[in-house]
């Protein structure tokens, strides 16, 4: 990850925190859901962001969502470990963990400009 992509996962991890411990579960999943598709393509980042995402549903007392993110914890540390993850996947139950999604113009620059070495 190159410094800027860095800085960006970490602070919409940084923005989830801070929702998740306001009991705002709605936005820090947002951020969540910003920071997966910024951080998919390496091990590390992409366990992270579902890991928070886990956090979510456990505080939401979500048993089928908590299901799903484990899931995604094991699978996605592979498809990162491998190189095969759904660009512009969101991270969520709410979808199929196959899909791939538009990616928001402004992430798609950071991503663009780490895959070629900026």
């Amino acid at each position: 990850m190159n410094p800027a992509l860095k800085a960006a996962f970490e602070n919409e991890m940084a923005s989830a925190g801070r929702f998740i411990r306001a009991g705002s579960l709605d936005r820090a999943m947002r951020h969540l859901e910003r920071a997966h598709v910024l951080g998919q393509g390496e091990v590390i980042p992409h366990v992270r962001t579902h890991w928070g995402m886990l956090s979510i549903a456990l505080k939401r007392r979500a048993p089928g969502e908590g299901l799903g993110q484990a899931v995604r914890i094991v699978l996605g540390a592979l498809g990162s470990a491998v190189g095969m993850v759904p660009v512009g996947n969101t991270g969520g139950t709410n979808i199929s963990m196959f899909a791939r999604l538009p990616i928001d113009p402004e992430l798609a620059v950071l991503i663009e400009q780490d895959r070629s070495g900026q």
